[in-house]
């Protein structure tokens, strides 16, 4: 630093009183070169670079009001009226830290209860806690690893979907139009999706979704899901008109418990909302269907596709049946891949051709 200021000092030392105006001129506008590349508009001094400048302001008199850049002439008044009257320049700028005391209450109560930070603001105001709000409690949280959501722990709604998944199914009605003899009709399909596995079965397509047929298919769903030994115990539908008291009795004559969801809730039966919105983009939405059988045939077929060749993330980029190895084994030079198609070409699988 003393190589820097010494070429200069000798400068300012041998120079006349109009170089020196000049020379001040000249470093006035280099600094306010520098000062506009700064992106904060304001600078921030800290108590020992403002006690330096009032010293060497003091030295210089009046005419520092002129020279000053780094703070306005008024701030730098204000500090110099502060220092007569004994009292030091300080101003700590930014709010004040939330004391240690009301953090340590503020996880305790969310560790204790499960409440959100919302919550534990209304409770802190009961303890005459007034200076934290809700964006404090709530940064409180997420650095203590918490998050800052009510209902944590046992009792949400993820923890009941892991623990009965063995058990779980959800249902969903989906529909197309179909060509008929009298014109075009909506047909309606019946999706069961049993959450652990994922695995779907699918209703033959009707164009009359009454008690009859709502309470055959919950019937038929049954004894698939026994002949796929796979466990019914909670079944999750959403509110739709169709699904008659019949439907729910056959359900609850065979030990399942048939679960509504709430009003205005789809993700409580999100898992086959997922699976109805994965055949329409891939198949559905590219035929136009002619009649019952081919709506039942399109929908056979994305089934066996999605069951035996289609990867799942959730399941380890693995097809739901079949064993497929986790080994590195990329093709050797010349081995061929396969395509396999389903349906023209919509429906794609590829493969190792076998030696």
């Amino acid at each position: 630093m003393s190589s820097f200021f010494s070429p200069l000092l000798f400068l300012l030392a041998g120079s006349t009183e109009d170089q020196l105006r000049k020379q001040i001129e000249f470093l006035k506008a280099e600094n306010e070169m520098l000062r506009k590349r700064i992106p904060k508009n304001r600078i921030f001094l800290d108590n020992d670079e403002r006690e330096r400048l009032l010293k060497l302001g003091g030295a210089i008199g009046r005419g520092v009001l002129e020279v000053i850049t780094i703070v306005s002439p008024r701030t730098y008044q204000r500090w110099q009226r502060e220092v007569r009257n004994g009292k030091k320049p300080i101003k700590k700028m930014g709010r004040k830290g939330t004391p240690e005391s009301v953090r340590e209450i503020v996880v305790r109560l969310a560790k204790e209860t499960g409440w959100g930070y919302g919550r534990i603001v209304g409770e802190l105001k009961k303890l005459r806690i007034q200076c934290v709000g809700r964006t404090t409690v709530r940064k409180i949280l997420k650095e203590e690893g918490i998050h800052p959501g009510p209902q944590r722990g046992p009792g949400t709604w993820d923890d009941f979907i892991k623990i009965h998944a063995e058990t779980l199914w959800q249902c969903d009605f989906f529909s197309k139009l179909v060509m008929t003899s009298t014109g075009l009709r909506q047909a309606y399909v019946l999706a069961f999706l049993h959450v652990n596995s994922r695995l779907v079965i699918c209703s033959p397509a009707t164009l009359k979704a009454d008690d009859k047929w709502v309470t055959e298919q919950a019937e038929s769903m049954l004894e698939q899901a026994r002949g796929m030994e796979l466990p019914v115990r909670y079944l999750i539908r959403d509110r739709d008109f169709k699904y008659s008291k019949r439907f729910d009795l056959v359900f609850a004559d065979n030990g399942a418990s048939v679960e509504p969801t709430a009003p205005r809730a789809p993700n409580q039966n999100a898992f086959v909302e997922r699976w109805i919105g994965s055949i329409r983009a891939e198949c559905l939405n590219r035929f136009i269907v002619f009649g019952l059988g081919h709506f039942d045939h399109l929908v056979s077929s994305y089934c066996d596709y999605y069951h035996a060749c289609r990867p799942h993330q959730r399941k380890e980029n693995k097809p739901l049946l079949g064993v497929w190895p986790e080994v590195d084994d990329p093709p050797e030079e010349g081995e061929e891949i396969v395509c396999r198609q389903w349906l023209g070409g919509v429906l794609k699988h590829y493969e190792r051709e076998a030696a």
